[in-house]
């Protein structure tokens, strides 16, 4: 029996032997097979983007989409993070989330906040796997936003003290025809004419614009044309109109130090003859602080100017009246129907330029940072006193007739909350007035702007 033992741990020794006393191979042992590293994702076939829905405006709560594009050839697992901040910069909320996305597909993860939002503009910052998706201004009920009129209890005094100075000043408004542009239709003309002095005192301010008179001796619409900041400075040439086909009686104003009030005569604009310079810097700063004197009490007279000397002209039917501008030229269109002697009867005013002082100084922009340059000694609290008088939504609230106007979701030059505020302070009928938002709009025109304008100008005619 001994012998048949040690016979049988042989006959065994041998056989395991045969199998290199190695055990079970992988294929043998499932639980083995899971624990060996598998095929990883590369994450540069992930990428992710946002594109425009809804105009993003929205009420109540964002409805962001987050586009994730994963072109591996295995699902992936992706982290999701939207920061939303004010356009004042104050935190709201951080929204983290993972996301599965499955292999060689796209995925539309929708984003948005756990609370409802008040009305206002905010910033989002979309990141997946901690790669920028897109950073970007968003609205939530703009047209609720309330930034209530800051008048001072002098307001309308003020204004109409400086009327009427400009009243007691003589026009001795001078006429050169441009043969070169004019038609049989209508003539072309550079204006100069008087205007207010720069202060409560002095002599007055020469300026000039073009004018395009119909020669039919009727009576026609009358549109007023404001241009925006002069960043060409004497370097460029000054747009001159054509008489063309058009039946309109229409003034391009250049208000004072600006345009044809600044170039030399070798610039070669239709007309000018001798050498403008600007006296005013960079016009902003001019007398800031001096509500009496400062540049823009001047050059919101200058407005009123060009529209009394359309009065004076007998093709010019006063009944129909119209202003159109962007940027700075939109602000001198809210004050020439806040401040007019006539009434008009629509305007247009494309990313306006001076509103909202209060809230600008913590948002940024043009207005808020020139400001805060300027104010010298003077306290907060005295530098919006003093720039409460020339504010556009404090003008808005003299202005009732029908509005269109528009601002870039993401301009840093004219923040889109100082052009919304003035537009929700206006006195005109909410049925008589239009808001276009550019979504990816900087300090532009949004899409469309020349249509909707001349439309809403020929319903009105």
């Amino acid at each position: 029996m001994k012998r048949a033992s040690f016979l049988t741990v042989a006959l065994m020794a041998v056989a395991l032997g045969a199998y290199g006393c190695k055990g079970p191979t992988p294929q043998d042992d499932p639980e083995r097979e899971q624990q060996q590293p598998t095929e990883q994702a590369d994450l540069k076939l992930i990428t992710q983007s946002v594109p425009v829905t809804d105009n993003w405006v929205w009420s109540g709560k964002p409805h962001i989409t987050i586009r994730i594009e994963n072109g591996n050839k295995m699902a992936v697992k992706v982290g999701v993070k939207v920061k939303y901040t004010t356009d004042m910069k104050a935190e709201v909320e951080t929204v983290t989330d993972s996301v599965d996305v499955a292999a060689n597909s796209t995925l539309d993860y929708k984003a948005t906040t756990t609370k409802t939002l008040e009305p206002g503009i905010y910033r989002a910052v979309c990141t997946v796997n901690g790669k920028m998706a897109r950073n970007f201004f968003f609205g939530i009920d703009p047209f609720k936003i309330v930034s209530a009129p800051d008048k001072q209890p002098d307001f309308d005094q003020f204004w109409q003290a400086a009327k009427d100075q400009l009243a007691a000043v003589d026009m001795s408004a001078k006429l050169t025809e441009i043969e070169s542009k004019s038609s049989a239709a209508r003539k072309v003309y550079l204006v100069e004419m008087q205007s207010v002095p720069d202060g409560l005192s002095g002599e007055p301010v020469t300026i000039r614009g073009y004018y395009c008179e119909p020669q039919d001796g009727q009576k026609h619409p009358v549109i007023m044309h404001f241009y925006g900041y002069d960043t060409q400075g004497s370097k460029g040439k000054c747009e001159c109109p054509s008489g063309g086909s058009s039946q309109n009686a229409e003034f391009y104003l250049s208000h004072r130090g600006q345009y044809l009030n600044n170039r030399p005569a070798s610039t070669g604009n239709p007309g000018v003859t001798e050498d403008q310079t600007n006296i005013y810097g960079d016009w902003f700063s001019y007398h800031f602080g001096d509500r009496d004197s400062w540049y823009y009490r001047g050059a919101f007279m200058d407005v009123v100017q060009a529209v009394r000397f359309m009065a004076t002209r007998e093709t010019s039917n006063m009944s129909k009246l119209f202003a159109e501008g962007s940027s700075q030229g939109g602000a001198l269109t809210y004050a020439a129907a806040a401040l007019s002697d006539y009434p008009f009867t629509a305007i247009a005013a494309n990313v306006a330029f001076l509103g909202d002082y209060a809230d600008a100084m913590s948002i940024g922009g043009l207005a808020a940072e020139t400001a805060k340059k300027c104010k010298g000694s003077m306290t907060d609290e005295q530098m919006l006193k003093f720039l409460s008088y020339f504010d556009t939504k404090n003008l808005a609230t003299r202005i009732s007739c029908a509005v269109l106007a528009s601002s870039g979701l993401q301009d840093n030059v004219c923040p889109p909350r100082t052009n919304v505020v003035p537009f929700n302070n206006l006195a005109t009928p909410a049925s008589e007035k239009e808001y276009i938002f550019g979504p990816e709009m900087g300090h532009d025109y949004p899409a469309g702007w020349s249509y909707k304008m001349d439309k809403l100008f020929k319903s009105k005619m």
